[in-house]
């Protein structure tokens, strides 16, 4: 069976301690933890509006990327490094936090649109929209006026842990997308309870 091939795995959020533990940062949490896995280290690169880690996993060299340009600017960051090292977008992978997933669950897609993720919409405007998402839920405040003040606070600790352990199953299903493919990945992934 073959494997799903990946060039770049980029972690959306917003740079600065100020925003790191916010529910906005799954997506840096997850490359953070993929990178001190594969014993990995960031480092910060202007000519790509971020910072960035090479490593090698299941056979691929992948490079991890978070971008420092603030969520609604993440495109930016995406196209400069797909340009750089020439990958389409169906070899990228974009990890960012879901509203429309319940806290603990994470999903893998190939394309669609933004759904209101200024993220997405902006990394979408920069590459269209065929490059995968990997979507760590982090759930709905339940009112649209309450989302921007959600995504950018911490989460209470019980759903924080939740959101953690989504992340962690996320990485263990990565070398199943890698070396069996997407849909065996996602049939494993999102059967997880």
């Amino acid at each position: 069976m073959a494997g799903t091939h990946l060039k770049v795995i980029v972690g959306l959020g917003n740079p600065g301690p100020e925003h790191l533990l916010t529910r906005h940062n799954a997506g840096f949490w997850f490359v953070d933890a993929l990178a001190a896995k594969l014993g990995g280290a960031f480092r910060s690169h202007a000519k790509f509006h971020g910072d960035i880690c090479r490593v090698q996993y299941c056979g691929q060299d992948i490079t991890l990327l978070k971008p420092t340009t603030y969520m609604n600017r993440s495109g930016l960051a995406i196209r400069a490094i797909a340009d750089y090292t020439k990958v389409p977008a169906g070899e990228i992978l974009v990890v960012h936090d879901e509203l429309d997933l319940p806290v603990g669950d994470a999903r893998f897609k190939l394309g669609g649109g933004a759904g209101g993720h200024n993220g997405l919409r902006d990394t979408i405007t920069h590459m269209g929209q065929d490059f995968w998402r990997l979507r760590i839920g982090v759930g709905h405040p339940g009112d649209k006026s309450q989302v921007i003040d959600y995504v950018l606070r911490r989460a209470p600790k019980e759903e924080e842990e939740k959101i953690l352990a989504s992340v962690d199953q996320a990485m263990q299903a990565l070398p199943t997308f890698l070396e069996q493919g997407a849909e065996r990945a996602m049939n494993g992934l999102h059967g997880k309870k």
